[in-house]
């Protein structure tokens, strides 16, 4: 019998329909008013400018045009038809007649080899007098990766740091603050960590910097030879405010780039508490609702999109952040380091010019430092234990108690540790560390003294 014709070509027409339907849809939701041009500016407060538009992204770029020339400026809130915009080069001689065109699309970054050993301000313009790049752009500020493509972090990355090689290994794809004060050489200890690493290339962020500081970087660097594997994204205490957000995103954007690439990235940021403090003087501007100390309700939140871009992807290369985070009056409840700890995964804790044994920590640096030498663990169990009980005496003479002969080798050997280890002037690869610190408690110990099991002293300990 002959099939009909009619029910099959009734589905079709029905199936043409709802994919017209759905297309429409879909162009409805994506539709941007790219290059539409609005004049309806309501209100001009500090560097943030309203306008009434529809259709816009949160975090897309508008260029405003006045009489002195085109300014860009970056969404930063959206209430129905009033859209915030940040001003970067701030609002003065902007006014409410001025027309307001939107890209489209958020802040963008050259991504190529190009960027090596360039300078950009926190907007990604040359600093260094070097021709602007558009090629290849991308966008910033993009989601973490996939769990699904990262490996379990089990590299180590050498520094030359005694106090982190030997003592809490930094490891690739790791995101590790540098808890600090204003005054403590934290942007030292960037630099040199920039100039030492064992790493393919080093992406610099800098935030609220002084301008000597950018100096400090930029020449450091050039003179040991390390800038032709550098790139700086430089924002300074006298730049818009607004470039201060931007310089993470840009840099983490960067170094996603060549990540993919195979590279191995370390990226540096300084200063962090200048990055929330920008949050927070933009969250004040907007008049929204303070929480703990005046910070933006969002402060985790805002951390976390920039730190969960480490990553040690299972098919190309890693990123690893490491970030100078200053604690105003040595507090570790400032809403600050008390977020980024909750994110991280440890610190370094920079005090008295030195890193700090007892106040530092790496969570993931048993996923290395069994890997380096046999004695790795070994000396990095015995020198701390030793080094508490040397704490201990200190307290203990302080205090006119009689020093016995095992506190006098502990002082002994505590002035020795300091000198020789947590001294940021060191400067030595891991293996000569480990035998340095054979040598020092040789110096000051018996092996029976040392706790450490016999095996181990016949193989390593000095003859």
């Amino acid at each position: 019998m002959k099939r009909s014709l009619v029910p099959w070509t009734r589905d079709k027409f029905a199936l043409i329909t709802y994919v017209s339907l759905f297309r429409k849809l879909c162009a409805h939701f994506r539709k941007r008013p790219v290059h539409k041009v609005y004049t309806d500016i309501i209100q001009i407060a500090g560097d943030v400018i309203t306008v009434e538009a529809e259709g816009i992204g949160y975090m897309d770029i508008a260029e405003i045009t006045t009489q002195q020339g085109v300014s860009l400026a970056q969404v930063i809130r959206l209430d129905s038809k009033k859209v915030a915009l940040q001003v970067f080069a701030g609002s003065r001689g902007i006014s409410t007649e001025d027309k307001v065109r939107f890209l489209g699309h958020p802040m963008r970054i050259s991504r190529s080899d190009n960027l090596l050993g360039r300078i950009f301000n926190g907007s990604g313009q040359p600093l260094d007098n070097g021709p602007a790049l558009s090629e290849n752009l991308g966008d910033i500020g993009g989601p973490p990766v996939n769990p699904a493509k990262r490996i379990i972090p089990n590299k180590m990355v050498r520094t030359g740091i005694p106090m982190i090689d030997v003592f809490n290994s930094l490891v690739e794809s790791q995101k590790l603050p540098i808890f600090s004060i204003a005054g403590e050489p934290y942007n030292e200890v960037l630099a040199r960590i920039a100039i030492q690493a064992e790493v393919d290339i080093i992406i610099l962020g800098g935030m609220g910097l002084k301008y000597d500081d950018y100096l400090f970087f930029r020449d450091i660097l050039e003179e040991h030879g390390s800038l032709s594997r550098a790139i700086f994204f430089m924002h300074t205490a006298a730049d818009p405010t607004v470039e201060c957000l931007l310089v993470p995103d840009i840099s983490l954007a960067v170094a996603e780039y060549f990540a993919l690439e195979g590279k191995r990235v370390l990226t540096l940021l300084t200063d962090m508490t200048n990055f929330c403090d920008s949050l927070k003087e933009i969250s004040i501007t907007m008049e929204q609702v303070p929480s703990n100390r005046g910070y933006p309700g969002d402060l985790y939140s805002q951390l976390a999109a920039r730190y969960e871009k480490a990553v040690d992807f299972d098919t190309a290369g890693s990123i690893t952040i490491l970030a100078a985070t200053t604690m105003p009056g040595d507090d570790v409840t400032h809403p600050v380091p008390d977020n980024t700890g909750y994110i991280t995964e440890g610190q370094f804790y920079l005090k008295n010019k030195v890193i700090e044994p007892f106040g530092s920590l790496s969570r993931l640096k048993q996923q290395v430092n069994g890997k380096t030498r046999d004695d790795h663990r070994t000396i990095m169990n015995a020198m701390i234990q030793l080094f508490a009980s040397y704490r201990e005496t200190v307290e203990k003479r302080a205090m006119g108690f009689k020093m016995s002969a095992w506190d006098m080798k502990l002082l002994r050997y505590g002035g020795m540790f300091e000198e020789q280890m947590m001294s940021l002037e060191v400067n030595i690869p891991l293996e000569k560390a480990l035998d340095l610190g054979w040598r020092i408690m040789a110096e000051c110990f018996t092996p029976e003294e040392t706790g450490i099991k016999r095996s181990m002293i016949e193989k390593h300990w000095p003859r």
